[in-house]
Order: structure tokens, then sequence, then C-alpha cells
């Protein structure tokens, strides 16, 4: 992979040198980015006239220096159709403004996407719960999106306004954004406009095309732990048509036992535009591979950082999606955007675990039962399988899944800026649709467990099993179908105060066809409508105070839906077995806030105080069976996330400071029975959780600081400072044991630019190589022994370490 990635990169380096040689003498190397502002953005049509000056035929050569600048704008994304020409002014958004832009995702040097929300969003953690940097969970106000199976999602993500959240979980597999190709990112509270899973917000990607990116880049890095990335792009405009394309490639071999990592992907675009049209058809593949360590007992932890339990755990992500985006001035004041799209998504795992399989009781010790000593094991014939395991062996399973998806749809927006009694208005309406048809397949190996906690399979294969909870296998067509139709005006009462109303009406439509028999057929469907509506006041030019309300709602995905009974619980994310109805979620959110901005004789501070209020309905949780391993998904009642946010980013010529804390309250608000593998369940298994205990898993405090400043010209150093508070451990929500620690981390960086074309950079990330952990939750301490000390496990912790101390090098070349 290593000589792969260097050999590709050296290709195309010196493809890109050439290609840009020529280039240079019709256009330059400059792009621009777009940054929140305070301005209100101009009147559209001024807005058009400016952006048809910005792409002129030919432009003097463009130094580094040039290609680095940013202009400021002031428009916001409110639906996920977003343009510039459609986007709604900074100073009439009823919500929190959260903006990563391109030179916060470069100041990362990373190609990991997550890295750079972690560090510009207030109220936004990352927990790494499958123990790969790459798959790690995004946590905003409590809300979640994470690539792993099973985890209640409380996000919707979109890029280029097509939603990526995969249709059979909900899930979201960051690293298929490739993260060079991104211009921003937006994530958005307090807007049901995005439709199914924007419980708590919604991240919008764009991505970059020829008309806003020209030149070539090259960049390579490598590093601690056998890191080694590459990225080049470029991108060119002739004329009123672009052509932009991105490759990546990374090869990492982790920090702990079997946790490498293999990422290649491709972006591509596409675009034509003259004055009253734009057109884009973009396009991306990628193929990903990765070996997962997930948490590890706290005992193995404290004999070494990087052991591991039971493994292997690896899977392979593939996509490849295609889009057609467009938009039309159709009058002075209306403009229509359309976007079609089609999405091929393949997802393979192989996760070893402890079995329920295991001899039966006297006197049919020859034979094999499962769960109880009396239930039989089958094998694929039907028949109970006989033992042919040796003596003393540690029996366990290698799960295999195949999640096979295929997606497409299209969504239609129209904006209208027409004045409304002689008010400025901006109204916009639009729909989207749909339709996904996943095939998932699961099986169960028979096999063995070593000293090193590796499963080695027999061949030997689990079939359908008297047992109501069982690894037969699985094999399911799931459809889904999901519609919206969404309205938002926003009306200028004054100058100063803006109103905004609305809402989206949903339709979700699943139905589950059983391929083996009939026990997971199912047809169930969920419509809503959500209400929005805010205010924004422009106290005085420099300072603007919003507040809103809005609702927003999740329909329970496929898999939540065939495992969501306790008396058939099943592997949480690989087998399915049952299919009662479970209840839509339903958030309802209040939010309230100031922003501003001033202008010091040393430089600008940007800032903005909020506070926020979620109650979720019918909220949805993953509840751990009596069966250790298996579990089901349950309607828990009534959940809140409650909490303020501050940011403030003063900056100048020279240097700029940015800091920012998040106080988050998440709680349970009814009494509740859930079963639990933590040592304060009882001798059924179960917790009693009181209202007002605390969601685990989501730290309540959070801060983050970082600075960069230039030394010289071309010498330039940064920072960063991450606190985060204690949390209490997954399956503990009657919060009687010990939170997971809290942690610090810090981290740095430096640049050099050798002259206009080259540039060196490093960083060093955990300087204090603090070991800390990012998630937790408990196992059964009696399945297995600690190999490492010979004795039985006595805590039940089980820990997903993070990083330690790493250092890193790279290259950038632009021309």
């Amino acid at each position: 992979m290593r000589v792969r990635v260097l050999l590709m990169a050296s290709v195309a380096a010196a493809v890109l040198a050439a290609a840009s040689t020529q280039m240079r003498a019709q256009d330059s190397g400059s792009f621009t980015t777009e940054l929140p502002a305070v301005e209100v953005a101009p009147p559209k049509t001024e807005a058009r006239t400016t952006v048809r000056r910005a792409r002129p035929a030919s432009r003097p050569a463009a130094t580094a220096a040039h290609r680095t600048a940013v202009t400021r704008v002031g428009v916001y994304p409110t639906t996920p159709i977003a343009t510039p020409s459609t986007a709604l002014a900074v100073d009439k958004v009823p919500g929190s403004i959260n903006f990563v832009n391109t030179p916060d995702i470069q100041r990362t040097n990373s190609l990991n996407v997550m890295d750079a929300l972690q560090q510009n969003v207030a109220g936004l953690n990352i927990s790494n719960v499958a123990g790969n940097d790459f798959q790690a969970n995004v946590e905003f106000r409590g809300f979640v999106a994470s690539p792993v199976s099973g985890t209640p999602q409380g996000l919707a993500v979109y890029q280029n306004g097509v939603r990526v959240n995969e249709a059979f979980g909900d899930t979201i597999n960051w690293d298929l954004i490739p993260t060079a190709a991104i211009k921003s990112i937006a994530v958005v509270t307090n807007n049901p406009a995005y439709g199914l899973n924007a419980l708590g917000g919604a991240v919008s990607v764009q991505m970059k095309d020829g008309f806003n990116y020209h030149g070539a880049e090259v960049d390579l890095m490598g590093g601690s732990f056998g890191r080694l990335q590459s990225s080049l792009q470029w991108g060119k405009q002739i004329g009123d048509w672009s052509v932009y394309t991105a490759l990546e490639g990374v090869h990492d071999d982790g920090y702990r036992y079997f946790g490498q990592s293999d990422i290649r992907r491709f972006y591509g675009d596409v675009g034509y535009r003259n004055d009253s049209s734009e057109f884009h058809l973009n396009m991306g593949a990628a193929q990903n591979n990765f070996g997962a360590s997930a948490t590890t007992p706290l005992e193995l932890l404290d004999q070494y950082w990087g052991a591991v339990y039971t493994t292997p755990q690896t899977s392979q992500n593939q996509v490849g999606y295609l889009n057609l985006t467009g938009k039309v001035d159709v009058t002075p004041s209306w403009t229509l955007e359309g976007v079609a799209h089609y999405r091929a998504f393949n997802q393979q795992t192989v996760d070893g675990n402890p079995t329920g399989t295991q001899l039966c009781d006297p006197p049919n010790q020859a034979l094999l039962c499962f769960g109880d000593g009396i239930a039989p094991a089958n094998g694929m014939n039907g028949q109970q399988l006989a033992n042919p395991f040796p003596a003393g062996s540690f029996l366990g399973e290698i799960d295999r899944t195949i999640t096979n998806t295929n997606t497409g749809g299209a969504s239609l927006q129209a904006t209208n800026t027409d004045q409304l009694f002689g008010h400025d208005n901006r109204f916009v309406v639009g729909t989207s649709f749909d339709a996904s048809v996943t095939h998932f397949g699961s099986s169960a190996e028979l096999g063995t467990i070593g000293t090193d906690y590796v499963v080695s399979g027999s061949g030997i294969f689990l079939g359908t099993s008297g047992n109501p909870a069982s690894d037969g296998p699985v094999s399911l067509r799931a459809t889904n179908q999901y519609t919206g139709l969404y309205a938002l005006d926003t009306f200028d009462v004054t100058k100063a105060l803006s109103v905004t109303a609305g809402g989206r009406f949903n339709d979700a439509r699943i139905v589950l066809q059983d391929q083996i028999g009939t026990a997971l057929n199912g047809n169930e469907v969920y419509d809503r409508f959500n209400p929005m509506i805010g205010a924004t006041y422009k106290i005085t030019p420099e300072l603007t105070a919003y507040a809103g309300y809005s609702e927003a709602n999740r329909a329970p995905t496929p898999l939540e839906l065939e495992c969501a009974d306790p008396n058939h619980p099943c592997i949480l994310a690989t087998f399915l077995v049952s299919d009662p109805p479970l209840k839509q979620v339903v958030s309802h959110t209040y939010e309230a806030g100031f922003r501003g901005t001033h202008d010091f004789s040393f430089g600008t501070l940007d800032w903005k105080f909020d506070g926020f209020r979620a109650t979720n309905t019918d909220d949805i949780l993953e509840i751990p069976s009596l069966l250790q391993g298996f579990g089901y998904f349950q309607n828990v009642g009534n959940t809140r996330r409650q909490g303020i946010e501050a940011e403030a980013n003063l900056r100048s010529s020279r240097w700029q400071f940015r800091a920012s804390y998040a106080f988050i309250d998440a709680r349970f608000l009814d009494s509740l029975q859930l079963g639990s593998n933590s040592p304060a369940a009882d001798a059924n298994g179960n917790i009693q959780v009181l209202p007002g205990d605390i969601i685990p898993a989501i730290p309540r405090h959070r801060i983050k600081a970082s600075f960069d400043y230039s030394v010289t010209d071309a010498f330039k150093v940064g920072g960063d400072a991450l606190w985060v508070s204690s949390q209490y451990l997954v399956g503990d929500a009657s919060n009687q044991e010990p939170q997971l620690p809290s942690y610090a981390v810090f981290s740095a960086h430096a640049s050099y630019q050798l002259d206009k074309t080259y540039q060196i950079y490093g960083r060093v990330d955990n300087i204090l190589d603090n070991r800390y952990y990012t998630y937790g939750g408990f196992f059964d301490t009696t399945q297995l022994p600690n190999f490492y000390t010979g004795n039985q496990f006595t805590d039940a912790r089980s820990l997903a370490p993070a990083r330690p101390r790493a250092f890193y090098l790279g290259m950038k070349a632009t021309f």
C-alpha cells in the first residue's frame, strides 16, 4: 500500500506540474473560501454580479499567499440544497452558526474530516468507540452520528445536498468523505428542513469544484504508527466550464494490535455555468479497509495500551456515487435548484466474539447447546451439533455480515426573493424523494479463542436454533422510501427584525422481507409534520440576538425494527430475529443566543453565546440482553439534552486565537427498567433508571482552545488544547458506577514556506503523551480468563484507549 501511494503521488505530481504550466498561462491558481461573517449578504442580483466578475478568462499568476486568501461571506445554509445565492444571510439565521472552512481543515494536516470538526465546533465531541480513528462517533449536543451499526443516530449528514446516512441503520461512514475535496462544513441546528434524523441538527458538507478551486496541489505526510498519507487535487476553469478532481490514500498501522487502516478515495466534478444557470456532475468512489479493536478490558490495557479483546474485528467499506446538481435563475427573483443522485454502498464485517454456544448439560456433554446448556445448537442442516473441539478449549465464534445498499433519489427546491408588503422576504419551498434497497446477510462460524484472544474458525456454521436468541443465518431485503416536503419563509419585519417560519412533512415507508423464512417480514409507515419558527434582531450593527423553536423526527431503521423484542434479542449490529413495532422519535428544540463582532485596533473579535433545550419523546436506546453479547432496541420514554455554548475568535493579520466552552446536560425524564451488564445490575440483569439520571457517554463539559501565529511571512506555528469532562459508561444509565475520567490533550503544529511552490510542515499530537479513554462500557468477566496474568478478570470495565503521542512530517507542493 505504501509503495502504491507514493508511486501514485509521484506520477500525479509530475502530471499535474506539467498541466499547471499550461494552465497558468490561461488562469490563476487562486481560490476563495467561505467563512461565516456578520455582514448582511448583498442583494441577490448584486451577489450574482460579484460571482460573474470573479471568474474572468485569465488572471495574473497567484502566489502561495494568494492561494490561502479568505473571502468572508455573510450567508449560511438553511436547507439541504445550499448555494451562496440561495443561502440565508447570517444575521437572519435563528440558530447557532457552526462553520468549518478550507483553512480550518488544512491546519489539521489530516485526511480525517472528524479532526477538523472536533477542533472547530464547540458542542461537538469525538469518541473512538470502534478503536479506529477513522470510524469514531461524532457527538453534537448529545446526539450522535456514528459508523457503528446499532448506535441510535441523531444527526442528518448531507454531501452536496445529498443525504448520506446509510439506509439500513442511518449510520455515517465519515471515512467515505474525501477530506481534501471539502470546501466547507456547516453544522446546522434548530431546523427541520433537513428531514429525518435531524434531531440534534444536521451536518452540511459542500465540496470543491473548478469554479472555486484553481491550481494543483500534492501533499505527502508520514509519521508515527506507520502513518503514510498522500493527497492530490487539481481544479481548472475554462470559460464557462470547470473541472476538479481529488485523490487520497492513507495507510496507518494503528496504535493497537490489529488496528491497521487502508483508505483510497476519489472525487471529481465537472461544471458548467452561464449568466443564468449552473450545473455540476460530480462523482466519487472509495474502498477502505479497517482493523478495529473496539473496547478492551481495563485490566488488559493496564498490561499493554494496544491490547485487544477477541479479534478479528475488521470492516471493509466500498462506495460509488454519481450526483447531478443544477441551479437556474428562472426570473430575477425566482431560482430553481435540483439534485438527482445514485449511490451504491457495500460493507463487509468480520467480528470475533465469545459465543453463547457451549457444551450441553450432562448427560449430553458430547453435544453443543446454545445459551442455557439445554437448547440445542444446530448446524446449517438443522441438526444438533456434536462437540468437535478438544477438551479445555475456549469456544468463540466469527460473526460475518454483508450489507449491500443501492440508493437513488432527487430533490427540487425553489427560492423567491420578491418583496412582501414592501418588506424584504425570502421564501423557499422544496421536496425530496429517496428510495433504497438493502440486502443484508449474516452468518456465525464456531471456533476457538487462543491466548492472544484471536478467534480461529472451524468451518462449522451455526444454523437456526431452538433458542429464541440464536446466531442462525440471516438474509433480509429491506426497502426504504423517504419523501419530504418543506417550506421556509424569512420576512423582514423591520431592517433589524427578521422572522423565519416553516416546516417539513416527512413520510417514511419501510418494507422488510425475510429471504429465509417469514419471521423478519414487516411493513411500517411513519408520517409527521415538523414545524419551526424563529426570529433574529440586530440590536446594533455589531450585535444580533436570536431565538427559535423547532421539531424533528427520526423513523426507526430496518436494523432497529428487526431487533426490538426483548424475548428475541440479537447480536447487536449483526443478527436480526424479530419485528415488533417501534415508535418514531420526535425532538422538540428551543434555542436562543447572541452573536456579534467588534473591530479593535489590533484585530477583530467574533463571538457567540447560545443556549438550547431538546426534549425527545419515545427515544430509542440500545439495551443489553441477559444473554451476554445480545441485545435489542427499545423506546425508553422521554429524554432531554440542554446546555450552553460560548465561543470567541480573535484574529489579526498575523495571528488568530479561538476558544470555546460547551456544557451539555443529558438526562432521562422517565422511570425505566433496563437490561444492563453493569456490576450494579440486580440478579435478573436489570438496573432501575430514575427521572434525572444522566444519559451515559455524553461528557457534560468540553473546553477547546487554539492559536496560530505567523512568526514571519514564511514561518507559522500553532497549537490546540482540548479538555473533556468525565462521563458515565454505556450500560450505567442508573449512574451507580465510577465515571470515565476527564482528559486533556495538547497538540502543536508548524509550517515553513520554502518558496511559492513548496511547503514543509509538521505536527505533534498529544504532546504530553496522556493516556486517556474516550468511551467505555462493561463486559462479562466470567467468559474468558485474563491470559496475560492467568487470573480471572475482576474489573468489568471495558474501555477505548486514545492515541498516544504521535509525530508527523509532511511536504506540500502547490502549483
